[in-house]
């Protein structure tokens, strides 16, 4: 496996691998001097059809023959890859996983936070739910 997604390019006997970079979005690879003369070399524009990304834990799949090159993407937009590639069930259930990353972003300080106002614990337990003993260790 490797760090890097892939732009390839698929041929007409490859199964369809990837997505194609549009679907996912903005990416900066896309304008970077290399990306644009390999994408001139093989005489296609970001938007054609052949044109696939994948991300690195896919690389493995891409077809030996494939005309392919490394492109080094951004946190966010590897999210952003990953969930266009991923099947639409995983797909859903990570966009929860991240919303309740970002919902808990910062727990421990908003209920240290929370008693240091004189909020009472077991009124930050009924509004949050947390267990009163992960509410009483944030205060430390």
């Amino acid at each position: 496996m490797t760090d890097d997604a892939y732009l390839f390019l698929l041929d007409g006997t490859a199964a369809p691998l990837g997505v194609p970079p549009a679907a996912v979005g903005e990416l900066a690879c896309m304008e970077t001097p290399a990306v644009r003369a390999w994408l001139d070399a093989h005489g296609v524009t970001a938007t054609s059809p052949q044109l696939r990304l994948v991300p690195p834990e896919d690389t493995a799949g891409i077809p030996e023959q494939a005309e392919r090159v490394p492109v080094p993407l951004g946190d966010e937009e590897l999210n952003r890859l990953r969930q266009h590639s991923a099947p639409e069930a995983v797909a859903r259930i990570e966009e929860e996983l991240l919303a309740y990353r970002n919902c808990a972003d910062g727990r421990d300080a908003l209920l240290g936070r929370a008693l240091a106002a004189g909020v009472p614990l077991n009124r930050i337990v009924e509004l949050t739910g947390e267990d009163p003993s992960a509410v009483a260790a944030a205060a430390r």
